[in-house]
């Protein structure tokens, strides 16, 4: 098994090669929540579609009363908008059952925090830590695919599971910059996407 310090060198070395990346950082933090749910099994390219749709509705009092059928309507290109609405929907309710205010949550520990995300119709594992990094400014790792494929080839792994790999990282957040936590997540996707377009890339300069 890899130490931690391994798996903080790789993690570093990302960030160190990408430089600092920039997600989910909107001043309205419904534009971003909601563009978690949108991003679900689709492009950026159509995810942003559905986001530039709601753009005039981005408020809770807005989302809420809004229509379920205009709702999906307006994030038709994001797909699964059906789905997607019902989701949307039960996140501005929850949020509203919290009394709409984000200072409420800053008492919660994160674990707390995130078993209460998890209770939201539409929220997976993978959504909620992005919920609690972005939105909640808790720091957690984010063991999506392109994190888990990334460390299988390295000879981390081999992880299978999200909640696996999460177990095994999640600690290396403890103490360290929330903006260099967010930068570990960003860097991850998009040396994944790079690595996407070129499959014989060297990684070597991740573990040297």
């Amino acid at each position: 098994m890899k130490s931690d310090k391994e798996k903080l060198q790789v993690l570093n070395n990302l960030v160190a090669h990408y430089g600092f990346q920039y997600w989910w950082e909107d001043e309205n933090r419904i534009s971003d929540w909601v563009s978690m749910i949108l991003i679900q099994q689709t492009t950026e390219k159509n995810a942003h579609k559905a986001l530039a749709n709601l753009e005039p509705y981005l408020t809770v009092e807005s989302l809420h009363g809004m229509e379920l059928e205009t709702l999906q309507e307006l994030i038709r290109p994001a797909g699964f908008f059906t789905q997607k609405s019902n989701y949307i929907k039960a996140l501005i309710s929850w949020f509203i059952s919290h009394d709409s205010d984000f200072d409420k949550f800053r008492a919660y520990s994160t674990e707390a925090l995130r078993k209460e995300l998890l209770t939201i119709k539409g929220v997976g594992s993978e959504t909620a830590d992005a919920m609690l990094l972005y939105i909640f400014e808790r720091n957690v790792f984010i063991a999506d695919q392109y994190a888990i494929r990334l460390f299988n080839r390295l000879g981390f792994g081999p992880y299978k599971t999200y909640e696996e790999m999460r177990k095994d990282f999640n600690h290396l957040t403890d103490g360290i910059p929330h903006d260099l936590c967010k930068e570990w997540h960003a860097a991850i996707d998009v040396h994944g996407k790079h690595f996407g377009k070129d499959k014989n890339m060297d990684e070597s300069f991740l573990i040297s």
